[in-house]
């Protein structure tokens, strides 16, 4: 049985204590409309009503619990502590034209091994809840900080995880966080089961594929996930997608140098790319620096600028959409695939 979140779990208890319908409202109006991140504090409701929302769900608004918090030039990661004593790491990028955008984790480490991602090398230890999925984001805006557009990019693969889609209803959920569906990312690796159910009920929230390789053996060497879901099934599944949403689907590719970067690659991609028909032109491939670790490979480095523009030059070429993403928050762990959930005291 799957967990109740925090917000059905106080309409149970509303109900229980036979309640008006306007108790919710006051409650949820506490958390995301004057911050209240301590139900002791929502002094609008009588104090029994406040006790048993402390015995049912704890004194903190949020499941999560910071325990570290790096800055870095437009960069904030914090690494969060949930009920069970798990760590888990969020970021928040500030753009210069004042829109913060966030990149959350699923999942309490990752359990598809991608060659090249720290959080890979941990292992998958759970699912994270739908609570502690969103509660990532409850805690940045508790303290203050808008919350414009949302990525699950952190650690995990988002579409393993059965409670994505209870925290996609809440996050857009108008009497809770009311995002728009198209201000929320999810990243993927390419399960087919998920694409296909978040193309049928979250058409409208964009989508990214994690490609890195356009040839079936060497994307199995560096991501074993697709000896299951081969790169031109997925490929049919966005296909998929696109027809059905008529939205842009992202193409993730972290360039390694002297692995992924070459212009046979380049030229692989833009045909894959390039076969696509009718929907072809809603691909969108995003170049991505590749961020070096402590636990991943030495042999693993960044390519350097000639092969990037080359590689760039060739998909333009071929009427491929690309971006080379500007990078933030190498210098603190916090960029692509370096979010690891160290064990660190407070700081």
């Amino acid at each position: 049985m799957k967990p109740l979140s925090k917000y059905e779990t106080i309409r149970r208890i509303l109900s229980d204590f036979k309640q008006p319908a306007y108790r919710y409202k006051q409650i949820t109006d506490a958390i995301f409309k004057q911050n209240v991140g301590e139900y002791e504090r929502m002094t609008m409701l009588p104090p029994f009503l406040r006790d048993e929302l402390i015995r049912r769900l704890g004194p903190r608004v949020c499941s999560v619990v910071p325990v570290k918090e790096l800055m870095s030039k437009q960069v904030r990661k914090i690494l969060f502590a949930t009920p069970d004593n798990e760590r888990i790491e969020a970021v928040r990028l500030s753009y210069e034209r004042g829109w913060n955008s966030y990149c959350i984790s699923t999942q309490c480490g990752c359990g598809f091994g991608c060659k090249f991602c720290a959080t890979g090398t941990i292992g998958l230890k759970r699912n994270l809840t739908a609570d502690e999925i969103t509660d990532q984001l409850l805690y940045f805006h508790i303290n203050g900080d808008a919350l414009d557009s949302v990525a699950c990019m952190g650690m995990g693969e988002a579409l393993a995880n059965p409670h994505l889609f209870d925290a996609l209803t809440i996050l857009t959920d108008p009497s809770l966080f009311g995002l728009g569906h198209r201000r929320i990312t999810i990243s993927t690796i390419g399960l087919l089961p998920g694409i296909e159910k978040l193309t049928r009920e979250f058409p409208q929230v964009n989508l990214t594929f994690s490609m890195h390789s356009p040839f079936d053996e060497q994307r199995s060497e560096l991501m074993p996930i697709n000896d299951r879901f081969p790169i031109r099934d997925v490929l049919r599944a966005l296909d998929l997608h696109i027809r059905h949403t008529r939205r842009k689907v992202y193409i993730a590719y972290i360039l390694l140098r002297g692995v992924n970067d070459s212009v046979a690659h380049a030229e692989a991609v833009s045909e894959l790319l390039g076969a696509r028909g009718p929907g072809g032109h809603l691909y969108h491939v995003n170049l991505i620096p590749y961020n070096s670790t402590e636990v991943t490979p030495d042999s693993y480095g960044q390519s350097d600028r000639d092969q990037v523009a080359r590689f760039v030059r060739i998909l333009k070429s071929k009427g491929i959409n690309v971006t080379v993403r500007t990078q933030f928050g190498t210098d603190i762990d916090a960029a692509c695939g370096q979010l690891y959930g160290h064990r660190s005291e407070p700081t």
